[in-house]
């Protein structure tokens, strides 16, 4: 339900990333005529019995797969370890390179996928490992293999990983109405505004698309911050790629602040979002 929810506070789609979007759909031959420009974010949720050649795209003529359907959209895979693990593995690429190129004996084509991808899963085979409601019925080692299905290397690409536990009925009781979608998206769009302006000399549109060296610039902390990122960086065992994209998330969360500089409670709060899975 909260995937779902996703697509409704992404920011607006640029006229560029429009286009886009509609010329890849138009290729795997899934555009209606009559629809024109495509005006919304793709939301792709493929079944876990998908092929890695679905996924990826294929075809005598390679056409693109869900990873590009998805481009400047959600990839959403609900029950992640029912996926095989070679579907899983083809992700890892592609979310780094922000591209994908399928090669054939017709021809070698490179397709963007520049996605958000959501993934969601259940902490055991049962679905009640550290519940306090139910106990799980579930072997260690059940477990063990449950989660091994999903590769280290995949993990340390998602940036954000929260253990949500279940709603307990006095919560559910006492239920207040929250936010609406069009209220937290007013935040994403002001936040998805001052990136452009910051990046506006760069071939760049967000945070997550930050390289090194423009990491150095506009993701400089205080003193407070680097220790305690630091700290974070040796007791989580953190890899270097995990440290980069805490920077990227702290610099999002600063944004959605409306702050300049990177403050340690943003930091605090992107390292946090590492420590729940």
């Amino acid at each position: 339900m909260l995937a779902k929810r996703i697509p409704t506070i992404l920011p607006n789609l640029t006229f560029e990333e429009a286009l886009e979007i509609t010329k890849l759909h138009s290729i795997a031959g899934i555009l209606k005529s009559e629809n024109g420009l495509i005006q919304q974010r793709p939301f792709r949720t493929p079944h876990h019995t998908i092929s890695p050649i679905s996924m990826i795209g294929g075809g005598r003529i390679p056409k693109p797969g869900e990873i590009s359907l998805a481009h400047y959209g959600v990839l959403y895979l609900d029950e992640l370890p029912e996926f095989k693990k070679e579907t899983l593995e083809v992700l890892r690429e592609p979310l780094e390179d922000r591209e994908v190129t399928v090669s054939r004996v017709m021809a070698s084509l490179t397709y963007p996928s520049n996605f958000m991808l959501i993934a969601s899963m259940n902490p055991c085979p049962c679905g009640y490992y550290g519940s306090k409601i139910r106990p799980c019925s579930c072997d260690q080692r059940a477990i063990q293999r449950y989660l091994a299905k999903i590769s280290g290397p995949l993990m340390d690409r998602i940036d954000i990983q929260i253990h949500v536990k279940p709603v307990e009925y006095q919560k559910l009781e006492k239920f207040s109405k929250g936010e609406s979608s069009a209220t937290i998206k007013e935040r994403v769009n002001h936040a998805r505004e001052i990136q452009q302006k910051r990046y506006k000399n760069y071939p760049i549109l967000c945070n997550s698309n930050l390289t090194p060296k423009l990491l150095e610039t506009y993701c400089k902390l205080d003193t407070p911050s680097k220790k305690l990122l630091e700290k974070a960086f040796t007791s989580l065992q953190l890899s270097a790629r995990a440290y980069t994209r805490i920077l990227k998330v702290a610099r999002t969360i600063a944004d959605l602040d409306e702050k300049e500089r990177i403050e340690v409670k943003h930091i605090a709060e992107a390292i946090q979002y590492r420590m729940n899975h």
